[in-house]
């Protein structure tokens, strides 16, 4: 077994976080990038690796559910979903962009980041 790194970037998903009551009702476009630590094999066989289709998956449809007001809560769930996907999930690093947030400034984007490992 070897360790890998899957990077996902820009999963975007539309979804009803924020802590304003427009942001729960209309929603908003949110990007998630995750970084990944696997353990899988050399061998070229599918069952000793993490698909990342898979963790793909698993973050877009949970960011659709259960809106949270923060994207805190939001990012340190995803990460945790992450590490129960698999024992072969060493460690995580998930980050919510939210590009549309409610602020009276330009700005490109606001992101928050939960990183860290198994316990």
């Amino acid at each position: 077994m070897a360790k890998f790194q899957i990077d996902l970037v820009g999963l975007k998903v539309y979804a009803h976080h924020g802590v304003l009551d427009f942001e729960k009702a209309l929603g908003q476009d949110f990007f998630i990038d995750a970084s990944v630590t696997v353990e899988a094999g050399l061998n070229d066989k599918l069952d000793e690796a993490v698909s990342y289709a898979d963790l793909a998956e698993l973050l877009v449809s949970d960011a659709k559910q259960n809106p949270v007001d923060l994207l805190e809560t939001l990012a340190h769930r995803l990460h945790a979903k992450l590490l129960a996907f698999s024992p072969r999930v060493l460690s995580a690093s998930v980050t919510v962009h939210k590009p549309n947030a409610p602020i009276e400034l330009e700005f490109r984007d606001v992101s928050v980041t939960y990183s860290g490992g198994a316990s």
